[in-house]
Order: structure tokens, then C-alpha cells, then sequence
């Protein structure tokens, strides 16, 4: 069974429609990049999935099973604005999370516990690169850190879904090429799906195995709200990327623009 399938899938807002009749089916371990002209329904999609927001009509199912209406640990998100606590550590920030799973109404743990979940948070900090940075706190952090700090929250409680809303698209095209090779890393170390929005074409070609295009296959000019976004192109990318041929990417690239 695939891990998450849409089936009929509509999303609308009053009389406004952002997505429309959309049928997929994505198995565990690909990573899907999402690319598409603003308001496209690209983040629309990824809140459903997070669970923030519900179909208007249809089915979108996790393992078979409607996905739950709000946000849970199976589920992690990086958005591109830096989802951090700015009077916490970098280490206490991404303890926290595990602090109030396993005690939400203190949001401490004490002793073997906390003692466990703080060797768990050094040992993911590492593997972001910031074990130089545990007593930092989010002010005194570039913003590539900042987003390997928001990384590291997300990847703490051992999602197996991990949803990234454009994380890249604030820093410079250096830091952006390591975050590149950081997601890829992780991606594959802990044996992720992942669902990333991004407006750089070829930043979706290079890091998903699937790249989806969201656009509208109807448009009435006197009611642009009539009909909503679909998926245009499902295309096979990654280290695949050079066999797509020239015109595919072309056409995507206009309809992106």
C-alpha cells in the first residue's frame, strides 16, 4: 500500500478553488519536490498533509487511514521563516520538543530521562553540524544555522514524514548548496519521505526523485477563483535528472515562471 494516496482530492475556500480533482499515490522513502507559479495550492497541500488543514471533498489517507486533523510526531515541518525559540538554546531547543511529549503538562523530564534525551539531542545537533553551537542561542546564529536548528527540531521526534515549505529560499546560494547536501544526507540516513515546496526549479530537479508541477488545467478569466490547481507534470528526477528530455523542461519551467 502506498503511504500516502489522494483520491478525488478538492481543497477550496468559499467560492474560491485551489486545488481540484487530484488522484496520487506516493510510496514510503521518495522525496517530492513541489514546484508552481504563487498560489498555486503548493503549500495548501502541504498544510493537509501536515494536517492544518482538511479536504473540502475527497480523501487523503496515510497508510490507508484518513490523515488526522492535526499536526502529530509522525509529521515534521521546516518552514522558510526559522521556527525557533528565541530564548532557548540551540540545545534546549530541540529538547523541548521531547521534554513535552513525555511530560506535556510540565515540560521537563528529571534524572535517566532527561539525561537520554539530552544525549539524543547532542548526538542530532552533530549530525546538523552545530555540536559547536549547543549553548548558542537562535540570535547569535547565521541563518543557515538557524535552519539546521529548525531541521534538528523537526527530526528529534522521528517523523516519518518530513515537510519542507520552502526551507532554502532566504539564504545565500553557497549555504543553500550544503543545506543541499544536508537534507539529501538525512533524508537518507533516517529513512524519510519527504514533501519539499520550492520556487527554484532546478533545486527541485536535483533533490527529489519525483517532481511535481501545480498548475491550472481550466482557466475562465472572468472567474479566476472557478477552478483550482492540479498536478500538470509527475516527472522522474534527482540523479535522473539529465534523461528528462529538453522540451519536458521547458514546458515546466514556463509553467513555473
Amino acid at each position: 500500500m502506498p503511504m500516502i494516496q489522494a483520491k478525488n482530492l478538492w481543497k477550496t475556500y468559499g467560492n474560491t478553488v485551489v486545488l481540484e480533482r487530484m488522484n496520487l499515490s506516493v510510496n514510503a522513502g521518495e522525496f517530492i519536490t513541489m514546484v508552481g507559479t504563487s498560489g498555486c495550492g503548493k503549500s495548501t497541500f502541504l498544510k493537509m498533509l501536515l494536517g492544518m488543514e482538511s479536504p473540502s471533498s475527497g480523501q487523503l489517507l496515510l497508510d490507508g487511514q484518513a490523515i488526522p486533523n492535526e499536526p502529530d510526531q509522525a509529521r515534521g515541518i521546516v518552514f522558510q521563516q526559522y521556527s525557533v525559540f528565541p530564548h532557548l538554546t540551540v540545545l534546549q531547543n530541540v529538547i523541548i520538543a521531547r521534554e513535552f511529549e513525555h511530560s506535556p503538562l510540565l515540560g521537563t523530564l528529571f534524572g535517566t530521562k532527561k539525561r537520554a534525551v539530552i544525549d539524543e539531542a547532542k548526538s542530532l545537533l552533530a549530525s546538523v553540524g552545530l555540536s559547536h553551537a549547543l549553548d548558542r542561542y537562535p540570535h547569535e546564529l547565521s541563518g543557515g544555522m538557524k535552519q539546521r536548528l529548525a531541521i534538528a527540531q523537526a527530526l528529534i521526534r522521528q517523523p516519518r514524514i518530513l515537510l519542507l515549505d520552502e526551507p532554502f529560499g532566504a539564504l545565500d546560494p553557497g549555504i543553500r548548496a550544503d543545506m543541499h547536501q544536508l537534507i539529501l544526507k538525512l533524508w537518507q540516513e533516517h529513512k524519510l519521505t519527504v514533501f519539499m515546496v520550492t520556487h527554484d526549479l532546478s533545486e527541485g530537479f536535483y533533490l527529489g526523485t519525483r517532481l511535481w508541477v501545480f498548475d491550472k488545467l481550466r482557466h475562465d478569466p472572468q472567474a479566476p477563483g472557478a477552478y483550482g490547481a492540479n498536478i500538470t507534470y509527475d516527472l522522474p528526477v534527482g540523479k535522473r535528472a539529465a534523461q528528462i528530455p529538453d522540451d519536458i523542461q521547458a514546458r515546466v519551467q514556463a509553467a513555473t515562471e
